[in-house]
């Protein structure tokens, strides 16, 4: 037996496998064990014994701690069979482990690696040595890589599953963001800026608030970098996703309003037990505080914790009014006292209703009779109020379509856009120039550097076209 090529191909497997040298000289004396009770055709575990010497590479064999004056080459076909299977086992449970051990530590870190195929919509990647998987549902939508290309990604769990380890990896966990700005931003992986909250829909949007504990670095604009070279790495990895960030503050009402950027906001009213922040922003702030499908509202709502509520100072005041005015029918109940409520973040006969007795109670000091009189009365007008909202809504959608049809038809030709009222000359107008809109791709939507929404209020819009067409 060759010896020193022998210990030169674990030396080898012990380079490129990450294994330490000396389990696989352990594996090595089992699988020669093993092959000596085949030989033997002995069931004993502990007759035979091997050791071979790290060194030099000489096995020896014992039987029952005495010397075998043997050769392994002289065991025949079948114990050389069952030497192969045994140490081909443990070299793999070996590597498995090491496997294990190594991806393990560095779960929540980026990796670099090659795209290889699709496998039912999971994207397998070549990390190192070994494959990792992306789930569908950890990829970026839209986002498809050919084989070969390059594929940075975070390490989000690794699974021993018996037979081999699975390590999955992902690009649209929030941390993704966080480890890339760690990379990008030096003041962010010495902890100088801390990232206190992020949001995000993957793909589309992300919202994340930061501080300094340095007061002489701006956070915002140390995340932004010069120009926003910084955010502008990032962004280009995430395929164009836009990144708002924002400034925290220990002030829901502070922090809710800059969430909310970059629509401007005019009050914000919390109410702790409900969890709900309710936001007044003028008419036209209303659609870039909601944003694109709601996404604005929706993002910062997840970023602050609270249940965001955006309403126009119309409906608030109509909220209260209402409220107001229901509440006092209660003999014993004052302006006052519902100004009260009004303070404590309840605006409307829909939160008295939700909120219930006791509450009531114990803000406004009334009785028993004074409380049940003022929450039935809510909850009977509530019902009132969600009809009426649900009239009014259906009449908008009904103007709406109709308008359309409308803008429609002038686009085709078949009415005279002079016969049309304005707003569906506007509205025409508007539908022409959608297509040029949407070809302008707006780069990273960020507050605190100048970024908007691009979705405009079209009624706005609209007015300015008529405005400067009289």
């Amino acid at each position: 037996m060759n010896t020193s090529e022998m210990m030169r191909i674990l030396d080898s497997i012990a380079m490129e496998r990450n294994i330490d040298k000396s389990l696989l000289i352990s594996d090595l004396e089992t699988a020669m064990v093993s092959a000596c009770r085949k030989f033997f055709g002995t069931l004993d575990a502990e007759e035979f014994q091997c050791r071979v010497d790290p060194m030099s590479g000489d096995i020896q064999l014992y039987r029952y701690e005495e010397p075998l004056d043997m050769d392994p080459g002289d065991f025949g076909r079948i114990a050389a069979q069952t030497f192969k299977q045994v140490m081909i086992q443990r070299f793999r449970d070996d590597e498995r482990q090491s496997l294990m051990d190594e991806f393990s530590s560095r779960v929540g870190t980026l990796v670099t690696g090659t795209a290889q195929r699709y496998d039912r919509g999971a994207l397998v990647v070549q990390v190192d040595r070994a494959e990792a998987i992306m789930l569908r549902s950890e990829q970026i939508p839209g986002e498809q890589f050919n084989p070969g290309d390059r594929v940075r990604a975070m390490i989000l769990d690794v699974k021993d599953m018996g037979s081999q380890v699975k390590i999955y990896l992902s690009r649209a966990h929030p941390d993704f963001i966080k480890r890339l700005f760690e990379v990008e931003v030096p003041e962010v992986l010495e902890r100088t800026i801390e990232i206190k909250a992020m949001a995000r829909e993957a793909g589309y949007r992300t919202k994340m608030a930061v501080a300094s504990i340095d007061s002489k670095i701006d956070a915002v604009g140390a995340c932004v970098g010069i120009r926003g070279s910084r955010i502008k790495t990032i962004v280009e990895e995430l395929n164009g996703e836009k990144i708002d960030i924002v400034r925290w503050n220990e002030s829901s009402q502070i922090l809710i309003a800059n969430a909310l950027k970059p629509a401007e906001v005019n009050e914000i009213s919390l109410c702790f037990e409900l969890g709900r922040a309710t936001v007044v922003v003028r008419d036209d702030q209303l659609s870039l505080a909601i944003g694109k499908r709601g996404q604005n509202v929706r993002l910062a709502a997840r970023l602050t914790g609270w249940d965001v509520d955006i309403l126009t100072p119309e409906e608030f005041t109509k909220g209260l009014e209402t409220l107001s005015d229901t509440l006092t029918k209660v003999e014993g109940i004052t302006e006052e006292m519902v100004d009260r409520l009004a303070a404590l973040g309840m605006i409307s006969v829909f939160d008295i209703e939700e909120i219930g007795a006791d509450m009531l109670k114990t803000e406004m000091e009334l009785t028993d009779e004074q409380t049940e009189l003022a929450v039935e009365l809510c909850a009977s007008r509530s019902k009132e109020v969600a009809a009426e909202q649900e009239r009014e809504k259906a009449e908008a959608e009904a103007r709406k379509a109709a308008d359309e049809q409308a803008a429609a038809a002038i686009l085709s030709g078949a009415v005279d856009g002079e016969d049309a009222s304005p707003e569906v000359a506007a509205a025409a107008i508007l539908g022409a120039a959608a297509a040029g809109a949407q070809s302008d791709n707006s780069e990273t939507n960020n507050d605190e550097a100048g970024g908007v929404e691009p979705d405009a209020d079209s009624e706005n819009r609209a007015a300015d076209i008529l405005g400067g067409d009289a």
